[in-house]
C-alpha cells in the first residue's frame, strides 16, 4: 500500500516543492524533478514485484469517503491491466524529463512543476477505482499539457492547443453525463440495489453483474463513455487534433503524448465499456472494429505522404492504435492481451520516435524530410539507435512491436464477437504500409546523398542521449523476445473478463483460453 501511495503521490510533492525554487537556480530545478521522477520509477518497480500476477481482482484497495451523500471518494487500486499502464508512465516519465534538459529553454519552473503534475495525474488514471475520482484526474490532465503546449510549443502551438483542450472537454462531458447517469440508476430500487447515488466502480460493476442493465440504456452509456475514450485514442474519425498537438508540443511533451496520454482511452473502453457494458460492446464491437481497421490504414497512408518527420510519426501512431482498439473488442484473450501489450510497445517505440525526431530538431532546426539526407556518415550511433525504433513501430520479429501487433490480428481473427476474417486482413495491411513509409522515411534522412552542407557537421549524440535511449532499447528488446513477463501480470485479470463476456454473450461455461501454449512461442 505504501509503494502505491508513493507511486501516486510522490511526482504531486515533487511539483509542489519546485514552486519553492529560485527559477534562476536552473540546474538545481532539472535535477530535483528527475530525481523524483526517477525515485517514482524505482518505487513503482517495488510495487510490480510484490504485484501478485495470479490474482485477477484489485490489490493493494483504499478507500476514504470524501462526499457520504454520494458516496463519493477516495477509491484507488490496481489490477494487472492497470498494473503495466502505471508502470509505463512511471518508466516514460523520468525519459521524458531528461529530454527535457536540452529541449526547454525557457520558463524552466514552470515547465517541471508541469511535467510532475501531470505523472500524477496520469499515474491517477490508472490507479482510480471511483469515477468520481476518475473524472478529476482525466480533467487535471488538461492543465499541464493546455501549457506544455501552449507556452514550449511551435509557431502554430495556441491553435494546436485549443484544438487538443476542445476536443477533450466536449468528450469528457458525455463521460460525466454518463458517470451522474450511471450512479443514480445503479442507487434506485431498478437493479434492487437500492444503495443511493454511488461513484464506487466496485460496487457499479458487482451490481451489474448480477443485474443486468436493459440494452436500450446500456448503448447510450457506452457511448457517452466510448466518446470520450475514442477522442482520446484517438480513433478515426475523432483524430484530427492529434497531428497538430504532435507537430507543436515540443519534443518531451510528444513522447508523454505518445508514450502515456493516448493509452488512457484504450484503457478506458477495457476499463469502463467492456467491464460496465458488455451487451453494448456486443452491439457496438463490428462498427469499432470497423472504424478501427479504417484508422490502421488511414494513418498509414496519411504517413507516407508527409514530409516532416514529426507528422508522419503523429500519423502513424493512428494506424498503431487502431491495432489496439480493434483487439480490445475482438473481446478474446489474445486481443485483449495484445492490446495491453501493444500499449506498452506503442509507448515505447513511438516515444523513441520523437526522442530521435527532436535530437536531429536541435542540431538542425527543421524537421522537413527533403533537409536531410547522408545524416547515417556523421552520426552512426544515433542511426543505430534511429533503427531499432523505427524496426520495432514496423514490427519486426525480436522487437516489441511485433508481439502486440500479433496477439491482436489473431485475438480479431479468430474473435467470436466480431465472427469475421475481413478485419484482420485488411488491418494486417498496415503492417506492410507501415513498412512502406518508416523504411523510405528512414532511407531518405539517412541514407543516399547529403543534400544540405549543415548535415555535414552534426556531431554524434552525447553522454545525456545515451543514457535517454538506452533504457528504452532494453524494454523494447525485452519485450521482443520474452514477453512472458509482462503478459504473465495482466493475464489473470484479461481472462476474468473475457469470461464474464462470453457468459454475458453466449450463457453456459465460460469461455477460458489459457495463454501457455503462446507464451511458450517466446
Amino acid at each position: 500500500m505504501v509503494y502505491l501511495f508513493l507511486v501516486l503521490f510522490l511526482p504531486l510533492f515533487g511539483s509542489v516543492l519546485l514552486l519553492f525554487f529560485n527559477k534562476k537556480n536552473k540546474i538545481a530545478i532539472k535535477i530535483t524533478a528527475l530525481a523524483i521522477s526517477t525515485a517514482t520509477f524505482i518505487i513503482s518497480v517495488l510495487l510490480f514485484l510484490s504485484f501478485d500476477s495470479s490474482n485477477s481482482g484489485f490489490q493493494l484497495y483504499f478507500e476514504a469517503v470524501w462526499i457520504p451523500q454520494f458516496d463519493a471518494g477516495f477509491r484507488i487500486g490496481l489490477d494487472g491491466m492497470s498494473m503495466l499502464l502505471v508502470m509505463l508512465t512511471t518508466f516514460i516519465s523520468p525519459i521524458t524529463i531528461l529530454s527535457s534538459f536540452s529541449a526547454i529553454d525557457k520558463r524552466d519552473k514552470e515547465y517541471y512543476v508541469m511535467i510532475l503534475l501531470l505523472q500524477f495525474a496520469m499515474t491517477g488514471v490508472f490507479v482510480s477505482l471511483d469515477l468520481f475520482l476518475f473524472y478529476i484526474f482525466w480533467e487535471l490532465i488538461l492543465i499541464p499539457m493546455y501549457f506544455i503546449i501552449g507556452i514550449w510549443g511551435g509557431k502554430d502551438k495556441l491553435y494546436a492547443t485549443v484544438k487538443f483542450f476542445l476536443f477533450t472537454v466536449v468528450g469528457s462531458l458525455f463521460m460525466l453525463v454518463a458517470v451522474v447517469w450511471l450512479g443514480f440508476y445503479v442507487g434506485t430500487d431498478i437493479l434492487k440495489i437500492d444503495s443511493g447515488f454511488t461513484t464506487n466502480f466496485i460496487v457499479i460493476k458487482d451490481a451489474i453483474n448480477y443485474n443486468q442493465i436493459p440494452i436500450d440504456i446500456q448503448k447510450w452509456m457506452f457511448l457517452a463513455f466510448a466518446l470520450s475514450f475514442c477522442i482520446k485514442v484517438p480513433l478515426f474519425p475523432f483524430h484530427t487534433w492529434l497531428p497538430d498537438a504532435h507537430t507543436e508540443a515540443p519534443t518531451p511533451g510528444s513522447v508523454i503524448l505518445a508514450g502515456v496520454l493516448l493509452k488512457m482511452g484504450t484503457y478506458g473502453l477495457i476499463r469502463f465499456n467492456l467491464e460496465l457494458f458488455p451487451l453494448a460492446s456486443f452491439e457496438y464491437a463490428p462498427l469499432i472494429a470497423f472504424l478501427s481497421v479504417i484508422g490502421i490504414i488511414y494513418g498509414a497512408w496519411m504517413s507516407m505522404v508527409q514530409s516532416d518527420v514529426k507528422r508522419l510519426v503523429a500519423y502513424s501512431s493512428v494506424s498503431h492504435l487502431g491495432f489496439v482498439v480493434l483487439g480490445i473488442f475482438s473481446m478474446t484473450s489474445e486481443g485483449i492481451q495484445g492490446a495491453i501489450i501493444q500499449m506498452v510497445n506503442h509507448g515505447l517505440s513511438t516515444g523513441m520516435l520523437f526522442l530521435c525526431v527532436g535530437m536531429l530538431y536541435e542540431r538542425r532546426h527543421t524537421r522537413e524530410i527533403k533537409e536531410f539526407g547522408g545524416i547515417a556518415r556523421v552520426m552512426p550511433a544515433f542511426t543505430v539507435f534511429f533503427a531499432i525504433a523505427m524496426l520495432a513501430s514496423v514490427g519486426l520479429p525480436g522487437l516489441n512491436g511485433f508481439v502486440g501487433e500479433y496477439l491482436t490480428l489473431l485475438g480479431a481473427f479468430k474473435s467470436p464477437f466480431l465472427n469475421s476474417w475481413t478485419y484482420t486482413i485488411f488491418a494486417a495491411t498496415g503492417v506492410i504500409f507501415a513498412a512502406v513509409y518508416l523504411l523510405t522515411m528512414f532511407q531518405k534522412v539517412m541514407f543516399g546523398s547529403i543534400s544540405n552542407p549543415h548535415n555535414l557537421n552534426l556531431k554524434d549524440i552525447n553522454k545525456r542521449e545515451w543514457i535517454t535511449l538506452i533504457p528504452v532499447v532494453l524494454f523494447i528488446v525485452w519485450i521482443g523476445v520474452y514477453p512472458r513477463t509482462f503478459l504473465n501480470v495482466s493475464e489473470s485479470s484479461t481472462k476474468a473478463l473475457v469470461n464474464k463476456l462470453h457468459e454475458k454473450k453466449f450463457g453456459g461455461k465460460p469461455y477460458v483460453h489459457r495463454l501457455d501454449n503462446i507464451n511458450k512461442k517466446y
